[in-house]
């Protein structure tokens, strides 16, 4: 579809305000970011209102400082019918150095559901021709992970669990 964008960059200096007890930006003004850029990323390709059904495959590689200029940037993946999946990468260098010199900080893959305006039911998204069939598969395949994991996780569930016997 003309007029959509594929991708989308948010840039901003972190703060101060963004600090974890390490002196480094904390992972949960991250996680924010990559949920801010994904959502306008989603809204922008659908035009709809969209919601986070999942984050997957994050992974924190490198800290970010404050002071440092972090670029957020999210890449349509592949769509379905009402979804939209999002390679999500974070990068942060200093403000006076080169684009070349950003360090990759966080990857991750992020799906979001477009809702209609009305009974806030999922809603039809517009399909993404000419996707990289590789990376479509790769991001079907980290959330696809990432349900197993859930899954994993949901058996963990003390309350959900049977008692031992003792």
């Amino acid at each position: 579809m003309s007029g959509r964008q594929r991708t989308l960059q948010f840039r901003f200096l972190a703060e101060p305000t963004d600090v974890n007890y390490g002196g480094k930006v904390h992972g949960g003004a991250v996680m924010k970011w990559i949920d801010q850029a994904g959502y306008a990323a989603a809204v922008g390709w659908s035009g709809r209102y969209c919601v986070t059904v999942a984050v997957d495959g994050i992974r924190f590689l490198a800290p970010i400082r404050i002071g440092e200029l972090v670029t957020v940037a999210a890449t349509l993946l592949r769509t379905g019918t009402s979804s939209m999946q999002f390679a999500v990468e974070v990068r942060a260098r200093a403000p006076a150095g080169e684009e070349a010199d950003a360090r990759l900080c966080v990857r991750c893959v992020i799906a979001f559901v477009a809702l209609d305006a009305v009974e806030g039911k999922p809603a039809p998204v517009p399909p993404l021709a000419g996707a990289d069939p590789r990376l479509a598969e790769q991001a079907a395949r980290v959330m696809a992970l990432g349900r197993d994991i859930e899954q994993a996780i949901a058996a963990l569930d003390p309350v959900a669990a049977p008692p031992v016997a003792g």
